[in-house]
């Protein structure tokens, strides 16, 4: 007999958990561990109860109706991990500009530096990367060449329309972010709250992208960021990522990964770079 465990309002059966698992995983790729069906309850309560279903079977079954698009995609919007902060760890981002930045800028030839931002939530990230090539033109004026590209891709539309408008309040811009670089790279808004600057949002492009799909049309990369990402997927799915990206780094470009992050078995793809602090990837 399955046993019935309930969440506030939302009811939840080991069938019903492992039936929404197995669709969250084939969906996106994220691997929900067990006893987790309180945070699955939060987060899909209010869906949960707006469209009157009371047990994930039913929410499942919604989404493989010909209509459940959007349900899906707000279910998967709900249940993605949207936790970030300006510069975070702070040290990845000392490295782009005082280490890589200098050596990428005398190899990149005619082409302009392109940085991808895997996973980019709200944005906080791939702004972060343009401050950082702000400061590093600013100090190294001529050294880069015109032009430069940050790609930010999410899952998440809702994540996506926040970051393309650029606009935090007193609360995000508090998590990370320094008062210097608050005054030069924001502007006040009248209502409240503060919006990147038109020279720092100029070089970010948002695309969706879901990363079990193909990123052939991202192009080729300099730098990849996809930090504190992987730890969401299954082992396969992390090798099976890892590949591809690779596949869209350009010979001797860079990967950062999140600090409880590894390569797994790909020392044939990726060379490790020790940079005191911090680990970074050489795509061979």
């Amino acid at each position: 007999m399955t046993s019935l465990r309930t969440a506030p309002r939302v009811q939840i059966t080991a069938q019903g958990f492992a039936l929404f698992r197995d669709f969250l995983q084939d969906a996106c790729g994220i691997l929900l561990g067990d006893n987790k069906e309180y945070l699955v309850s939060s987060r899909l309560s209010s869906i949960m109860a707006e469209i009157n279903c009371t047990t994930l079977d039913e929410l499942v079954k919604a989404m493989k109706g010909g209509a459940g698009s959007r349900l899906r995609e707000r279910v998967v919007d709900a249940m993605t991990t949207n936790e970030t902060l300006w510069f975070r760890d702070v040290h990845p981002f000392n490295i782009l500009r005082d280490r890589l930045l200098p050596e990428l800028a005398g190899r990149t030839g005619a082409q302009p530096l392109r940085v991808w931002s895997a996973a980019c939530s709200s944005g906080q990230e791939p702004y972060s990367i343009s401050m950082t090539l702000e400061e590093f033109k600013r100090s190294k004026p001529g050294m880069l060449r015109a032009g430069e590209r940050v790609v930010a891709t999410d899952i998440s539309p809702t994540m996506l329309e926040h970051a393309k408008k650029g606009e935090y309040d007193m609360l995000a811009v508090g998590r990370g972010l320094q008062k210097e670089r608050l005054e030069r790279y924001f502007l006040k808004l009248p209502e409240g709250g503060f919006k990147v600057r038109p020279e720092i949002k100029a070089r970010v492009e948002f695309r969706a992208l879901n990363l079990l799909s193909t990123y052939t049309l991202l192009g080729k990369f300099d730098v990849v960021f996809c930090r504190n990402v992987l730890i969401y997927f299954s082992s396969e799915l992390k090798l099976e990522i890892l590949r591809k990206i690779h596949a869209q780094l350009k010979p001797g470009g860079y990967l950062f990964l999140g600090a409880s992050e590894s390569l797994g078995h790909l020392n044939d793809l990726y060379e490790m770079v020790h940079c005191s602090p911090g680990i970074i990837y050489r795509a061979k």
